[in-house]
């Protein structure tokens, strides 16, 4: 009898039975709450050091493109028009980001562009003579050159030149002009002295409302007394060296979509106008205008 009772009873022994294979293990707290036990999740192989390098690479390449296409880009000087504010061999720094499209927010460094400002602008072709054959010439094509000029009028302008003096709308404006001697002679790339800086001949003491300088050449000849309107959605400009400047007196306006952005500073200048020694690791110390560097352009 006790047998038969005996039989649908399961005795314990203090623990129970190993959990199911399907169940998650619980675990019994202090204060007697159910909580689950902290499962280790399998982790893959250890990265290689190639494969940190290449990954770290990779992240570079793509903040650099990034950079390069909406904030900052790097140009080379290689005229004369916009000496002695900008020299031959100058390399700047543009920032991309201050004239993008679009509406400014106030958290962000973005303006509309501004007379005086230095701007760095794709040439766009000689819009009053097509067949210049100076747009032929490889280094000088329209939409793909960088030029650099200064804006001196803004959409609905109307500029007057007289002489030395640029008048927007009626008023002349605040340049410090410095008389100055242009050493370039012809158009041979070759001959040193078309990289020449201009040499100061007189620099009258600025006024507080002359926020640049510009350079009126002693021993060239000067296009004057001219006037232009300029039409919306462009910017007229000229070089700061305006006596030997090809800009908007030449070959017309820019248009905005052009425009890539504000020449900030300079990170490395060479002297291109100094001889070289044939030794290029040499000629790179030597040449290198070292106070330049970082000199800010405005």
């Amino acid at each position: 009898m006790s047998d038969e009772t005996n039989t649908g009873v399961v005795e314990r022994t203090g623990e129970e039975t190993a959990p199911r294979s399907d169940f998650k293990a619980k675990k019994v707290s202090s204060n007697g709450d159910e909580r689950r036990e902290t499962q280790t999740k399998p982790t893959g192989p250890p990265k290689t050091v190639w494969r940190e390098y290449f990954e770290s690479l990779v992240v570079t390449v793509i903040m650099a493109l990034f950079g390069m296409t909406f904030i900052v880009q790097a140009v080379k000087v290689p005229t004369g028009s916009m000496q002695n504010t900008i020299t031959i061999g100058d390399h700047l720094l543009v920032n991309k980001f201050i004239f993008a499209p679009g509406p400014s927010l106030p958290f962000l460094p973005q303006r509309p562009i501004e007379r005086g400002d230095i701007i760095v602008f794709k040439y766009p072709g000689n819009q009053n003579n097509p067949s210049d054959p100076r747009d032929r010439d490889p280094n000088n094509l329209p939409y793909k050159t960088n030029y650099v000029k200064r804006v001196v009028g803004l959409p609905g302008d109307h500029v007057e030149l007289r002489e030395r003096t640029v008048l927007v709308n009626g008023q002349p404006l605040p340049e410090h002009q410095i008389a100055a001697h242009d050493f370039s002679e012809g158009d041979d790339p070759d001959d040193p002295r078309n990289k020449m800086p201009l040499r100061v001949e007189s620099n009258p003491p600025r006024t507080l409302n002359q926020s640049y300088d510009v350079y009126y050449s002693t021993n060239r000849t000067l296009d004057t007394n001219r006037s232009f309107v300029v039409p919306d959605g462009n910017y007229m400009v000229m070089g700061d060296n305006r006596n030997n400047s090809a800009d908007s007196r030449v070959w017309g306006f820019v248009p905005r979509d052009l425009i890539i952005g504000r020449a900030m500073f300079v990170y490395w200048s060479y002297d291109e106008s100094a001889p070289s020694s044939g030794n290029f690791i040499f000629d790179f110390f030597n040449n290198t205008r070292w106070r330049r560097t970082g000199t800010m352009v405005k």
